[in-house]
């Protein structure tokens, strides 16, 4: 007899075999055993987890001569007809291929006539979301009012594509991932059969690339007992799964982390010259990182980890590392690898990432609790508190005689560092409109947000600033004190392809005192308004025709009628 695939040889006969899903075997056990099954089952879940497998175990089960039993007993005619498909009463379907009407019409025709060998017809539906509308409908009057004798069970990795009109017929178990430990102990019973050697490292590396499919971990563990000489280990697995060793994973990690550009970098180098799969690598990584942040929560999660083993390498990043760090870290990974799907050069975004990652300024534009942060607004705190110094002591001097104040502008004695641009404020006010403004204001906070991921610096100037008016190219925003205005203008290139990004067009800022800001809008307001007067008056002016001679200059034209008053 010619080869099988491991998957095929020790497939689940009997409950039992059904690895990690509990929860459902037990449900279906006890509904034979009280004769408490119903007419329609939806069996959803990942793939490789046991659907079909637990499918034809109940159709086994509910038809054994030997039953009702907990288990079918894969002994008597009816276990066995089924088992080698025999018996035509239980048909199994892959609507990926039989997914017409004409298909499910057949069914229907044929679900009204008694089994010819068992008690029940069951019908195995499997990947049943791939079934058309029409046969989705031609399906659900036969799911509604089933003949007694007939057992429907649907079999989905996608279930949101079923219509719900389907599901709240049936009865759905969703099956679930098998832990790392299940596929584990599944599988050294199974090379324990077989007779091959195989290091527990290894099988710990087939159960985090399975990624929780039974299926997937045996045809993985097939795959690398071909390739290995009669022992299979871990650089057998890895070099047939492209996976990196966690060996890898924790010195790229800790270079990262002591800021060994150059080390990190050779890590990268190696494992694509290796051939390693860039998507698989950033995925073992992120997932490495995240089992590293658990760890560092709660040591007695150990079992809860998805790609770690906690060993000596794995405990002493977790002390070292700290948890802002690995955050820090799983956020550039994660862009990284939406980068590196759209790119025919993954290894430049691998190593752009690490250079972020390890570099000394790596969260200068990320995290706004750096220094240069911190320095710039106890800088711009202390001018603020000198600026209100300096203006409450003129005020003070000034109070006695108002009629003698100096200007608004000459109030500070001290230098000035910036000069306000008064007639480009007025042309841009003469061309402002106030869906402009809106539009700015609307999406000023996301402009905020935006700039603080940018550029922390840039930020701190503009943090206490509001826009005042806009143009559809300029805006004006109004600052507390003029010193503002020119940290500001320090930033004014990124501020502005920030502010570009956000609404969608280029986009010029003025800043401007608040005090003259004020003054420059009365100024406008009065302007208009003397306009809007003159106008008004001009029109209540102008001579205003007798009817009369304008119908007659109608009729006759200018050059015969001549007016006498």
């Amino acid at each position: 007899m010619a080869y099988q695939a491991l998957y095929r040889v020790f497939r689940p006969r009997v409950f039992e075999d059904v690895v990690g899903q509990e929860h459902i075997t037990r449900t279906l056990q006890n509904a034979i055993m009280q004769n408490k099954f119903t007419h329609a089952y939806l069996f959803s879940g990942p793939r490789g987890t046991g659907k079909t497998s637990a499918a034809k175990i109940f159709a086994q089960a509910v038809n054994c001569q030997r039953g009702p039993a907990l288990e079918p007993c894969n002994e008597c005619e009816a276990c066995k007809g089924i088992l080698d498909g025999s018996i035509s009463d239980v048909v199994e379907i892959d609507a990926a291929s039989n997914n017409g009407v004409e298909q499910i019409r057949d069914i229907r025709d044929k679900v009204k006539y008694a089994p010819s060998a068992v008690t029940y017809k069951v019908y195995i539906i499997d990947e049943v979301h791939m079934l058309s509308i029409g046969a989705f409908n031609a399906l659900l009057k036969t799911l509604e009012e089933p003949p007694q004798h007939v057992i429907f069970i649907l079999a989905t990795t996608e279930p949101h594509k079923i219509p719900l009109t389907i599901i709240s017929r049936c009865q759905r178990f969703d099956f679930k991932r098998i832990t790392q430990t299940d596929i584990v102990v599944r599988m050294q019973t199974i090379v324990d059969k077989e007779n091959v050697e195989v290091d527990m490292d290894a099988l710990q590396a087939v159960a985090l690339a399975a990624e929780g499919g039974m299926r997937d971990a045996l045809s993985i563990l097939d795959q690398a007992i071909s390739y290995s000489d009669g022992h299979v280990k871990l650089e057998d697995v890895l070099a047939v799964t492209g996976s990196v060793s966690q060996e890898e994973l924790s010195k790229l990690v800790n270079h990262m982390h002591k800021k060994e550009m150059k080390e990190a970098l050779s890590v990268i180098d190696s494992l694509i010259q290796e051939g390693k799969d860039p998507g698989r690598f950033v995925l073992d990584l992120i997932y490495y990182l995240r089992d590293l942040l658990l760890y560092q929560a709660s040591p007695d999660m150990a079992q809860s980890l998805e790609r770690a083993i906690t060993d000596e390498a794995f405990q002493t990043l977790a002390k070292e590392l700290d948890s802002e760090w690995i955050q820090h870290s799983i956020k550039e990974w994660n862009q990284c690898q939406q980068e590196i799907r759209w790119t025919n050069s993954p290894k430049v975004f691998l190593e752009i990432t690490v250079l972020k990652i390890s570099g000394s300024n790596q969260t200068a534009s990320q995290q706004p609790s750096n220094a240069g942060y911190e320095k710039l607004m106890e800088r711009l705190s202390t001018l603020e508190k000198a600026l209100e110094q300096v203006s409450s002591q003129g005020n003070q001097v000034n109070s006695p005689a108002p009629a003698q104040q100096p200007s608004r502008r000459s109030s500070s004695n001290g230098p000035k560092t910036y000069k306000v641009p008064f007639e480009r404020i007025r042309h841009v006010l003469s061309e402002a409109t106030k869906p402009s403004l809106q539009t700015m204001k609307s999406r000023w906070p996301d402009f905020m947000d935006q700039l603080k991921q940018r550029s922390a610096p840039a930020h701190a100037t503009v943090q206490n600033s509001q826009p005042r008016a806009a143009s559809e190219t300029t805006v004006i925003i109004a600052f507390r004190y003029e010193i503002h205005c020119s940290l500001a203008l320090e930033h004014k290139e990124t501020i502005e392809l920030v502010m570009a990004e956000v609404i969608g067009q280029p986009m010029t800022f003025i800043p401007v005192p608040e005090e003259e800001w004020k003054s420059l809008r009365e100024e406008y307001v009065s302007q208009q308004k003397q306009k809007d007067t003159i106008s008004l008056e001009e029109k209540e002016e102008a001579p205003k025709g007798d009817p009369v001679v304008d119908e007659a200059r109608k009729l006759f034209g200018d050059d015969v009628i001549e007016i006498h008053d």
